[in-house]
């Protein structure tokens, strides 16, 4: 096992190097190091803390006479075991992701069964994970968006970057189903609408590197709901990756070499995401996978505005007060997705 306390010490002892200072790259690499296993010792420090209470409650089990204090013991101990094995989940993710840069993703919103109503349901969940964003202190930059002409959304692909921001939020990829009366139901009749979430680390500089002869680029004007042109100047930027047939766009900015950027990001995501999937199928889901075919019988999640009501369908558990939840007040759900 990885003496990760030996590892700590010796890291600030780099770190304590004053000609450390020279080589800007290995201080941002030790330091991102040196964050990562504060967390782990002080999951590992609590393990060990709870730990040395349960062998304390077993001990009174065996040696206690009163049944009440050992009916006590028998209660807490429960308790305590419990306790151990989220930490020892909650050690086995940060070990997961450390391989992954999870200082940014890039996440994919998309409008699927239902219309209109499918396409202002996902701009919901857009301001839902905006907020949730704003609360860890994460940086958001949207890359591509396309609006309908209700105010909905389409698809919007937007990049997220903070601290845990992967181990947080890879567990939202998949099928999001909506159960609610639209504003513009008449007859108050309930809907069932489908939106997909796909969720990709984004690659690290270098990681990847992409031949410009692979790409075909083509500049078009942006466009706004309903397809009309907003911009007269063609600032608008669609990449195709030749070898793999994947497209990708950006028309957010109002510069073409911003755009042409999101887009590479985009890209970038898109090919790390497809080069994991050839390589280990164990250590990377197929995106298929995440969010299939919109279809209203594969699902994840369900949110049911009548019954004011979240479940996650993977494990099995619900939340009450949806209008909170929308606000942003996912830490709960976060929190148990981990720990399951």
């Amino acid at each position: 096992m990885i003496d990760f306390k030996k590892e700590y010490s010796g890291i600030i002892n780099q770190l304590s190097d004053p000609e450390l200072i020279s080589d800007w790259q290995k201080f941002e690499e030790l330091s991102k190091r040196k964050k990562f296993l504060e967390k782990i010792l002080q999951v590992q420090e609590s393990l060990e803390s709870i730990e040395a209470q349960i062998q304390e409650n077993k001990n009174i089990i065996a040696s206690e006479q009163d049944p009440q204090f050992i009916s006590l013991a028998q209660t807490e101990l429960v308790q305590l075991e419990q306790k151990q094995n989220n930490l020892k989940k909650e050690i086995n993710n940060l070990l997961e992701n450390s391989s992954i840069d999870q200082d940014s993703i890039i996440m994919e919103i998309r409008a699927g069964v239902g219309g209109e109503e499918a396409a202002l349901f996902a701009l919901d969940l857009f301001n839902m994970y905006s907020r949730y964003a704003k609360t860890q202190n994460w940086k958001e930059k949207i890359l591509d968006s396309n609006k309908t002409e209700k105010g909905g959304i389409k698809e919007i692909i937007f990049e997220l970057s903070g601290d845990n921001v992967f181990s947080k939020m890879k567990q939202e990829g998949g099928v999001h189903r909506v159960q609610r009366v639209p504003e513009t139901e008449k007859s108050g009749r309930v809907h069932t609408s489908t939106i997909t979430i796909a969720i990709m680390p984004k690659p690290k500089k270098g990681e990847l590197k992409i031949k410009s002869e692979d790409l075909k680029i083509d500049f078009y004007r942006s466009s706004g709901a309903g397809g009309q042109n907003v911009n007269k100047r063609e600032t608008a930027v669609r990449i195709t990756h030749l070898p793999t047939g994947i497209v990708v766009a950006s028309q957010t900015e109002r510069n073409q070499l911003k755009n042409k950027e999101n887009a590479l990001a985009v890209l970038e995501a898109k090919l790390l995401e497809k080069k994991e999937q050839e390589s280990s199928s164990q250590l990377a889901k197929d995106r298929k996978s995440q969010v299939g075919q919109a279809k209203r019988v594969e699902k994840i999640r369900t949110y049911n505005f009548l019954q004011d009501r979240l479940t996650d369908h993977r494990i099995k558990k619900s939340w009450h007060n949806l209008e909170k939840i929308m606000q942003g007040n996912i830490d709960d759900i976060i929190d148990s997705l981990i720990t399951s």
